[in-house]
């Protein structure tokens, strides 16, 4: 059975950082790459981070069934995962794993099923997020104070995930994640 992994967490959460481990620890994994119509920010590369497309080439590819799940996040900024994308990863006999926002995890699980582990990275607390929100420095305060009442509004849909790992030590929540994907990933 071909499987996917979901990563899901408010912004400030680990996330990003618990997938890289992931990527590490286990070479069954490759990390699918989202499609969006928001240009690249800093080093972002085309094809690695993000596939970086126009708001017109997107709704073709919607108007074709291109997509897993996708979702106007503000309009004209799509952000959605590509068949074609779970397709080459899994051609290539690899596990799919996925970084996405909390609505995208949930659209994610619905379309695969038993097929999915997802999980909910949750932070110690939304003080604790705010916090690394504001030592991260790279968002003014009206936008944290934006993404902390986002990340409040997110954590109310924890239980739609299969795990939910709390992220307060780094460490702690890499050895519990790699556990559950071992157990997932077992024939």
């Amino acid at each position: 059975m071909q499987k996917v992994i979901i990563f899901s967490a408010p912004s400030g959460s680990g996330k990003t950082t618990l997938v890289k481990h992931c990527l590490e620890h286990f070479t069954e994994l490759e990390f699918s790459i989202s499609c969006t119509t928001r240009k690249a920010r800093g080093a972002e590369v085309h094809g690695i981070d993000y596939h970086f497309i126009s708001p017109e080439e997107f709704r073709e590819k919607i108007s074709k069934d291109g997509f897993v799940e996708y979702e106007e996040v503000y309009t004209d900024k799509y952000y959605g995962t590509l068949k074609s994308e779970v397709d080459r990863i899994w051609a290539a006999g690899k596990v799919v794993i996925f970084d996405v926002d909390v609505q995208g995890g949930i659209a994610l699980k619905k379309y695969f099923g038993d097929q999915a582990l997802s999980i909910f990275i949750m932070p110690p607390s939304v003080a604790a997020l705010e916090l690394r929100l504001i030592a991260r420095g790279t968002d003014d305060l009206e936008t944290i104070h934006t993404r902390v009442a986002k990340a409040t509004e997110e954590i109310s849909f924890k239980n739609d995930f299969d795990e939910i790992v709390v992220n307060d030590q780094l460490e702690a929540a890499q050895i519990e994640i790699e556990t559950l994907i071992q157990n997932f990933l077992k024939p």
